[in-house]
């Protein structure tokens, strides 16, 4: 399960990576910058949905 929530969070930065990238580059060209930043936002809810589930039934755990 940390290895999915790793995967997960990599995917999240190469998604924002790849929204800077096409907003230096097309200027405002094409909608491929919007793509990455909608895929960037459903990432991150997963993310999230999948944290909150994982503590909640008991594979991860809080540190305190």
């Amino acid at each position: 399960m940390k290895l999915l929530i790793i995967l997960v969070f990599i995917a999240v930065l190469a998604s924002l990576g790849s929204g800077l990238f096409f907003l230096v580059n097309d200027r405002g060209e094409s909608k491929r910058m919007v793509n990455a930043l909608t895929l960037r936002v459903a990432l991150s809810v997963m993310l999230f949905v999948l944290l909150l589930g994982s503590w909640l039934s008991g594979w991860i755990q809080i540190h305190s």
